[in-house]
């Protein structure tokens, strides 16, 4: 028999499983979609099947639906595919999407009504060494099993009550003042280096979202956009903010486009494109823990750091989430809270003192 790498070249996108009567069975899946190619491999049949999967039509020309075995996870996801990702945007499904199909690669082909909380458990210890993947793919699953009960295929939610592992990571790194004047001096007004950064930082704009903006999101003096990642949601909110004097700087010495942060070649800049470039900015000014979403955290942190509030970041930063700006109020405004917390200490103690300091006329006069 030929091993199984030559089949995977011969035709790009197809794997293989066994079901669970250990039988090998052969797929196509891209982006998402899977299409069963059957058991005998290399037979008419198949090749039929191989060609419609990667036209994505179905034999009569018909955009081509995703084929599973009815109860198994990998029929589970694709129905939780076909729910969820009309609401989501494009970068949204890609994290779907890149904790799900790992996991569907390896047990699509398992009954969901067998899954036990000793398989979570085995899953879990196997992915011991990346524990923030692990919780993400607890997350997930839990979501794919909330959705087994409403379909019936099962009455309970096994992934509930599975504890998450602790990790020690607070995400991104949020640029520090030091870092954020190291990077200017390396990548001085004119640069499109300058012109990202800047954008960034003082607009709160995430990669997705500063690529797309121009001249276009500038009214009554002021950037207004609504945030990509919430422009389904129904309480997503737009972003309006004032033009803060350095970005008014930058945008007036960039050369004339429809989005600021064009390529070249007049195109827009896509948001992998730019955290690509940013990488090789951040490396070349010696900041190799600092990235695109930092400067979007440091922009909440000089707020919180200046007294404001969570609903006040959530103006400028476009979060849905209270509790998400909040965060920033709590690690960042700590600082000015603990100076207010001694200025009343002081003046508690200072209260105190001159009380305690009273003159003896009026002790004698006390004491009658």
């Amino acid at each position: 028999m030929m091993p199984l790498t030559k089949f995977k070249k011969k035709y790009p996108g197809v794997t293989h499983y066994r079901d669970r009567h250990g039988k090998l069975r052969w797929r196509y899946r891209k982006k998402g979609r899977a299409v069963e190619l059957g058991a005998d491999y290399g037979s008419e049949q198949f090749i039929q099947r191989y060609q419609s999967a990667v036209n994505g039509t179905d034999a009569d020309g018909s955009i081509a639906m995703v084929r599973s075995e009815f109860g198994t996870m990998n029929a589970l996801i694709v129905r939780f595919y076909k729910l969820h990702f009309p609401n989501l945007v494009e970068a949204t499904r890609k994290d779907y999407r890149a904790v799900l199909e790992p996991f569907r690669e390896l047990h699509g082909h398992r009954s969901v009504a067998g899954l036990k909380r000793r398989h979570l458990l085995e899953i879990k210890a196997e992915m011991a060494s990346t524990p923030m993947q692990c919780n993400k793919l607890l997350k997930r699953l839990s979501q794919l099993m909330d959705l087994a009960i409403d379909l019936e295929w099962r009455r309970d939610n096994p992934v509930k009550g599975i504890e998450r592992f602790r990790t020690s990571s607070r995400g991104f790194h949020s640029w520090t003042e030091e870092e954020i004047s190291r990077f200017e001096a390396v990548h001085p007004l004119g640069t499109t280096a300058y012109l990202a950064f800047t954008l960034m930082l003082f607009t709160g704009a995430s990669r997705v979202d500063a690529v797309q903006l121009g001249p276009k999101n500038i009214r009554n003096g002021r950037m207004e956009y609504v945030r990509d990642k919430t422009r389904r949601n129904p309480s997503g909110v737009t972003v309006n903010v004032p033009i803060h004097a350095k970005l008014r700087e930058a945008l007036k010495a960039a050369p004339k486009s429809y989005t600021y942060l064009e390529t070249e070649q007049g195109r827009q800049r896509s948001p992998d494109g730019l955290g690509r470039a940013m990488r090789k900015w951040c490396d070349k000014a010696g900041l190799e823990n600092c990235s695109s979403h930092g400067l979007r955290k440091a922009m909440c942190r000089r707020i919180a750091e200046a007294g404001g509030t969570a609903h006040e970041i959530m103006s400028v930063s476009g979060h849905v989430s209270l509790a998400e700006a909040q965060r920033y109020c709590s690690k960042f405004g700590r600082s000015n809270l603990a100076d207010a917390a001694f200025e009343k200490l002081d003046d508690s103690l200072n209260r105190e003192q001159n009380l305690a300091n009273l003159s003896v006329r009026f002790a004698k006069k006390e004491n009658k």
